[in-house]
Formats: structure tokens, sequence, C-alpha cells
């Protein structure tokens, strides 16, 4: 059949250009509708859900609104990337999306500040706001500082001041609040956890187990937790907490050289942590290897030691000299009565003081005396060339 040409074709062509024509018309409008509704979310804002879409670089990111509720505890590894806390976060549900708190971290400076370790913040944070609480000091919890001669329980001086021991220390870096309460660890829990468990189970080394379970309960982690700077984890039982604290601190002490190969003089590697504890609590660090030497001069010579620090360390005092009464008072740590080491270790050794217990320096000395008010010693060999730097000491208003 032969199919008609002209007036009709024009018109079939005509009605598909209109349809054509309208189709394009109907796109346009839906775009004009498209960006006048975006317009008016830049300038107002919506909350769909529970997610709100933000203004700015923010379009779109999904995010919760406001400063939050609850509360919750986080932690930051070393290495964390803004990224990897913004994911760690909202897994947490912290924050809705991991671009709600990279993208309110990408318009405030101080999230490179931002250090390993536990913060406090709530659920369902906005980003800038989560990014707030990361960046205030206030919510970093769980750290915890040893200084060098720390010992385990707290200490008063001659005047009455009273300085927190470790075991006062890690109590107070344990709290937090979790589920809406607010959780510590006390110093006698701690305290109980240290005396009744297996040491090795704490993640003490093999060559002290055998020195640890022999002290005396409530000393038995003496020295084992070194100066530095720590992590605990809120929420945790005692025996988490101990693991976790031995096991930094353990690293430490072998790293130092401290390992179950390490003696000299006889010496174990417990008996020279006990060594670098007496050297840590007697010297300042210029003195710390002539002090050690004395130490090991008068044992191998089988005389006391007579240090003012052993006695006063089961009294729980932070003094320079020691009274009659307490050097008359038999007991394990009294080196004015008994030959030889305490049983432990007195207090927290810093590296300065391990290095020189495990490499005494070398010399003569017997004798040792702080004479100068900065803490500097003078050495003798001989009991009347220490007698005559006690005098110099006494004038010096240094003893």
């Amino acid at each position: 059949m032969n199919h008609p040409t002209g007036p009709f074709l024009t018109r079939r062509e005509e009605l598909a250009a209109r349809r054509a024509e309208l189709r394009e018309n109907a796109r346009r409008r839906r775009r004009r509708g498209v960006l006048v509704l975006l317009a008016a979310l830049l300038l107002l804002g919506v909350v769909f859900g529970g997610g709100a879409y933000l203004v700015g670089s923010r379009f779109f990111t999904d995010d919760f609104d406001g400063p939050g509720e609850g509360d919750a505890v986080v932690r930051v590894l070393d290495g964390d990337t803004t990224r990897q806390i913004g994911t760690m976060l909202a897994r947490r549900g912290i924050v809705a999306s991991p671009e709600a708190f990279t993208e309110a971290a990408a318009e405030d400076s101080r999230v490179i500040g931002i250090q390993p370790g536990y913060y406090q913040v709530k659920l369902k944070m906005s980003g800038e706001a989560a990014v707030a609480a990361m960046v205030d000091p206030a919510s970093r919890v769980g750290r915890l500082e040893i200084r060098g001669g720390t010992q385990l329980d707290d200490t008063r001086s001659p005047d009455g001041t009273v300085s927190p021991g470790v075991l006062s220390l890690i109590a107070a870096a344990s709290c937090g609040r979790i589920d809406g309460a607010q959780t510590c660890l006390t110093a006698d829990d701690l305290r109980q956890t240290m005396a009744t468990a297996d040491p090795a189970s704490l993640g003490v080394p093999a060559w002290a187990v055998e020195d640890v379970a022999r002290a005396e309960p409530n000393r038995r982690l003496e020295g084992l937790v070194t100066p530095g700077i720590y992590d605990v984890a809120p929420g945790t039982t005692a025996a988490e907490v101990w693991k976790s604290l031995l096991a930094v601190s353990v690293a430490q002490l072998e790293s130092d050289g401290l390992t179950g190969d390490a003696s000299h003089d006889g010496l174990s590697a417990y008996e020279l942590l006990v060594l670098s504890s007496i050297v840590e609590k007697e010297a300042i660090t210029p003195d710390m290897g002539k002090v050690a030497r004395v130490v090991v001069n008068r044992l191998d010579a089988n005389q006391r030691l007579e240090m003012d620090s052993t006695v006063n360390y089961p009294l729980d005092l932070q003094a320079l000299r020691t009274t009659a009464e307490a050097r008359a008072t038999p007991g394990a740590y009294n080196t004015y009565q008994n030959t030889g080491l305490p049983p432990t270790p007195i207090a927290a050794a810093g590296k300065d003081a391990v290095a020189a217990g495990l490499a005494p320096e070398s010399g003569p000395w017997t004798f040792f005396v702080r004479c100068q008010p900065d803490g500097t010693s003078c050495f003798a060999t001989t009991l009347a060339e220490h007698q005559a730097n006690v005098g110099r000491a006494i004038a010096n208003g240094a003893f």
C-alpha cells in the first residue's frame, strides 16, 4: 500500500516536536523547583527524621542536632586521623556520620591537638558539638601520670602535706560517666586485686614473679609501674587496669635493659629494680651513677646500706632524714639494722635511675650525703671523709 505524503507527515512531525517541547518544559520546571528548594534549605535548614541537612559545605551531610544526650567514653588511638576519629564516633553512635565530624573539624584547627586516650562525650551529638567536646581538655578522662619516686601508697611530708600514691592516682584516673552513672575504682579495689591475684596473670614479668609472690601482698607491685603517662579505661575492672598498666610498664623496663638476662655483682633483674628504686629516691640525676656504686660497694662488703629512704618507706613518709626511733624500729625495710637490699622496690624508678642501677659509675665510694641545697651529694670512701662532708652539708643548710 502506498502511504500518503505531504501534509499528513508534517502534522505527525509537529505533534512529536510538541511532545518533546512539553517534556523539556517539564524538566525545566522540576529543575527550577529543586533550585528553589535548595535556596530555601540554605536559608532555613531542614531536619528530616533523625538527621539534620546542614548549610554550606555540610549540605546534605547526615548529622544530629544539638549537644547530645546520655554519656559515653570513647578512645582515640595513637596515629588516628580525623577521618578515623569520625568513623569511630559514628560507629559508637556519637555522631550520625563520619562526615558530620570531619566537616565540622575542618573549621576548627584545634583538632590537630587531639591526643590518644579516652574522652567523655555524649550520644547523638552534632558534628560541631562533638568537635567541641573532643578538643576540650575537660573531656579527657583516664589520663594517668606517674612520676619518678612515687610509691604505691599515699605519702606525707614532715609539714603534713599528702602526696597521692600510685593506687590513688590510678583510682582517680579510672573515673568516667557510663550509662548515666559515675564509675570509679577505689584504691582498695586495686590493692585487693594486687594482694590476691596471681602475679603472672596481671602481667608481672617472669624475671620478677617469684620475688613478687614472696613479697608482702600489699606491696607486691611496688616499682613495677614505671614513671610515665598511661591511659586507664573507665569502667574496667581492677585486674584489667593492672594488666594494661603492667603491659606498658614492663615493656618500658625491658626496653631500658632490665630483662631476665640483666645482672651484675650477683644481683638478679628484680634486685636491680630494687637498687634502681633506692637510687631514684636518694639522688638527683647527675649523682645517680655514683649513688648506685655506693650501694653496690656496700653490698659487696656485706655492709648495711643505712638508707633513710628505705626506713621511711613503710612509714609512708617523704623526708630526707629519719628519726632515731624509726631507725631503731625492726622491719624488713630497715637498712640500718639489716644487711642487703629490702625485699621490694621502694618507689617507681625512672629511666635514669634504671640506667644507673644497670651500670653504676666506677669508684671506691661507700658514703654519700646530700651536701648542696640543689640536691647534689658529696661522696667519700672513709668515715672521716664522710663526717667532713656531713659538716659541710649542715653548713650549707642541705642536711
